[in-house]
């Protein structure tokens, strides 16, 4: 349904900013030109490690937990009314997760529905996002902040245990390997491989396991919300704490990492606070430069993105689906996709293989920004 941006309580600047940049990031390494040419920073790491892309998504999930204690903090002071936000917050994670379902189904379950279904990839993205949006607004909800920093550390430290030490059946010892691993084990008995991540089928970088850790991502960014939220801390006293805990996260990631290794397909939980950490000092960062010194002429363009960030981010995995399903003829009488055709005619003939590809996942994101700016200034945000 759609509102207007005069109809909310004031939002927190900054953290629209943070979380427009980072949608606008998701589509950027989305969407290359072409997969074979992408510079390295725009590419996932090939298993551990951590790439400016593989902060995209936990910086996402960081922000989903920072929304929560903000949304949701004068209910958190009304127990009657927990029952009613409880329910919302479930409709609105079914929502996602139908939303994550369709893309993973459209355009095939038009032609061949039987096949779509069959073959669909049930995680995803949107499906992570759902779980753990409504995982962790329940948590908040019903549990103190000591305890959410109680659980923080529960799940990862039970994460961490049964990766590394519990044996995988079939494989008789734990092993952090693509296909070997507890988690991907659990996927092919759960899911099957039928409807995991297409382009392994053995193993889904958004598999149920993984979701451990991914709801612990969310209660980081619960706390660091509920601390910005104070009203008995000057905004100095915030940025110190927060730069110093976020630094401290880091470290503590990176340290952990050496023993179970950082890795984003796992979700391994040193990388829970090693992305962490870096999305606190961002936020904190450009809260200081926005909310407190009030330097925001900058923000507009992010900004449009982060507050119609679901729907940006749902309508630019649809449209180029769209684009393929048109049919474009060639001079040798063969036919292509209207999104390669309009790649391959106007933007390979002028740039270098991997510049093209950047160019044209540039001019995307720069193509969304207009229509969401439009959007902003008629004051519309969908509310998914």
């Amino acid at each position: 349904m759609a509102s207007t941006i005069n109809d909310k309580p004031a939002r927190l600047l900054s953290l629209d900013f943070f979380r427009g940049a980072t949608v606008a990031a998701m589509i950027l390494v989305n969407n290359p030109g072409s997969w074979a040419h992408i510079y390295a920073p725009l590419e996932h790491a090939e298993w551990n490690g951590c790439t400016p892309t593989d902060l995209v998504f936990p910086f996402f999930l960081f922000i989903v937990g920072v929304s929560i204690a903000y949304a949701m903090g004068s209910r958190k002071l009304d127990p009657a009314s927990h029952n009613k936000t409880i329910v919302k917050a479930l409709k609105r994670a079914l929502i996602l997760f139908g939303l994550g379902l369709f893309l993973s189904l459209f355009p095939k379950v038009f032609t061949e529905p039987a096949e779509a279904f069959q073959h669909v990839r049930i995680p995803g993205v949107l499906q992570r996002i759902a779980v753990v949006f409504f995982i962790s607004s329940v948590i908040f909800l019903k549990t103190s902040e000591k305890n959410i920093f109680r659980l923080f550390i529960v799940l990862l430290a039970v994460y961490w245990a049964l990766m590394t030490f519990v044996p995988v059946p079939g494989i008789g010892y734990a092993n952090l390997e693509k296909e070997t691993n507890l988690g991907a084990w659990i996927d092919r008995g759960v899911l099957g491989e039928a409807h995991l991540w297409k382009s392994a089928k053995t193993w889904d970088p958004e598999g149920i396991l993984g979701t451990i850790p991914a709801v612990a991502t969310g209660l980081f960014g619960i706390l660091v919300g509920v601390y910005l939220k104070r009203k008995d801390l000057d905004a100095a006293t915030k940025m110190a704490w927060l730069f110093s805990a976020g630094f401290a996260a880091i470290a503590l990631g990176w340290v952990w990492g050496l023993q179970f290794p950082i890795n984003k397909s796992l979700w391994t939980s040193s990388f829970v606070p090693f992305t962490g950490g870096l999305a606190t000092v961002v936020l904190s960062l450009s809260y200081w430069i926005i909310d407190v010194n009030n330097y925001s002429r900058f923000t507009k363009p992010f900004v449009v993105y982060g507050v119609n960030a679901i729907t940006v981010f749902f309508l630019s995995g649809l449209i180029p689906r769209i684009l393929n399903m048109i049919k474009v003829t060639q001079p040798d009488g063969s036919e292509t996709g209207a999104q390669n055709w309009l790649y391959e005619s106007f933007f390979m003939p002028y740039f270098s293989p991997v510049n093209a590809s950047l160019a044209w996942a540039v001019t995307f994101v720069l193509f969304w920004l207009a229509i969401l700016w439009l959007m902003y200034s008629r004051k519309i945000i969908i509310k998914v």
